[in-house]
């Protein structure tokens, strides 16, 4: 089963419509994947810049319309687009709801396609905000030296997975069933279902009940779009990609200031395991942690994501890498004292 529409075309709802202004269109990359991608021009007639938003696994454009305007709100333009195998981008299996890549290094190639056809023009400087799988993908970008952005602010990176207790055993068996010809198949014990569709009460994803009600209506409403569980090859590269962000030295090997964000009710990616990591990065990144927000901090409950969005003002606002840790910085302790926590300002 594939998407019902096709990548020139959008999904609205009644409280989800499409930023005005906006340009959704195929963009194929070099080894002949289609991807759907959307560009809004900044609205403000001096643009401070321009967003390129790299979604988290089995996400869709149409999720972010409400970021999008928001971000369009503080002067940026914003490009995004729905990665190989989800949305409404191009399937490597004839079962369009399977989540499936063969290696993480494909991601590169849809990210320097939509470089080269969305930002080439676009004005500068760039940030790339990236979220959860997307955020994996940016770090190891980063420390590559191929990031198409003069900044990183990554929410709840995939660093580490905490829905996975026995990770070892979780490799393990996917380099097994890989072997044995299953790379393509669902992950034992999964479904094709999408993780947007079920039930609110005990979700991993968001603590409002608005905003995942929306994207839930979205979600049912593109089917295939909207995927279902990963395959066990999806399973296998995304820990290789874990694992290479593990390796010593790359953390220190990112050069790009950074903002990492955690969420401290995380259920899916590790959070301790985003604190280790940002320990190895330089001194002109930083890890900003949001208490009780689950793992979607974009869609979380407004004072969760007013916290997120004045750590992200702070980040892009300041001149340079320095300056932006130190803003960033200088939040966190006006926001313990405002909570009480005097001990964050240097007393007690």
């Amino acid at each position: 089963m594939r998407p019902t529409i096709g990548p020139t075309e959008w999904l609205e709802t009644e409280d989800n419509p499409m930023p005005p202004g906006g340009l959704v269109r195929p963009v194929r990359t070099r080894d002949g994947v289609e991807l759907r991608t959307a560009f809004w021009p900044a609205t403000a007639s001096r643009a401070r810049g321009t967003v390129l938003l790299l979604q988290g696994r089995a996400e869709f454009i149409e999720k972010y319309f409400e970021v999008v305007r928001e971000l369009r709100a503080r002067g940026f333009a914003v490009a995004t687009f729905d990665w190989r195998g989800q949305g409404l981008s191009g399937r490597a299996l004839a079962d369009g709801r399977k989540g499936h890549v063969r290696r993480f290094d494909d991601f590169r190639i849809d990210v320097e396609g939509v470089a080269a056809s969305l930002l080439a023009d676009a004005p500068a400087p760039r940030v790339v905000l990236a979220h959860s799988m997307g955020g994996c993908i940016a770090l190891g970008a980063a420390a590559d030296g191929w990031l198409p952005g003069e900044r990183l602010v990554a929410s709840t990176p995939m660093i580490g997975l905490s829905l996975v207790k026995r990770p070892r055993l979780a490799k393990a068996l996917a380099r097994i069933l890989g072997a044995l010809g299953l790379s393509e198949a669902f992950v034992p014990g999964s479904e094709a279902r999408s993780i947007s569709t079920l039930p609110f009460e005990g979700n991993r994803l968001s603590g409002d009940p608005v905003r995942y009600a929306r994207t839930a209506r979205i979600a049912e409403a593109l089917g295939a779009g909207a995927i279902g569980s990963p395959t066990v090859g999806w399973v296998r590269a995304a820990y290789e990609a874990m694992d290479r962000l593990a390796r010593p030295g790359l953390g220190a090997a990112i050069r790009v200031p950074t903002l990492l964000v955690g969420a401290g009710d995380d259920p899916v990616c590790s959070t301790p395991d985003i604190e280790r990591f940002a320990r190895t990065l330089g001194p002109h990144c930083l890890y900003v942690p949001i208490a009780g927000s689950r793992h979607e901090v974009m869609m979380e409950t407004d004072a969760i994501r007013d916290r997120f969005w004045e750590a992200f003002d702070r980040f892009v606002a300041a001149p340079d890498g320095a300056s932006a840790v130190q803003d960033v910085e200088d939040l966190g302790v006006e926001q313990a004292v405002a909570a009480g926590h005097d001990a964050a300002a240097g007393g007690g």
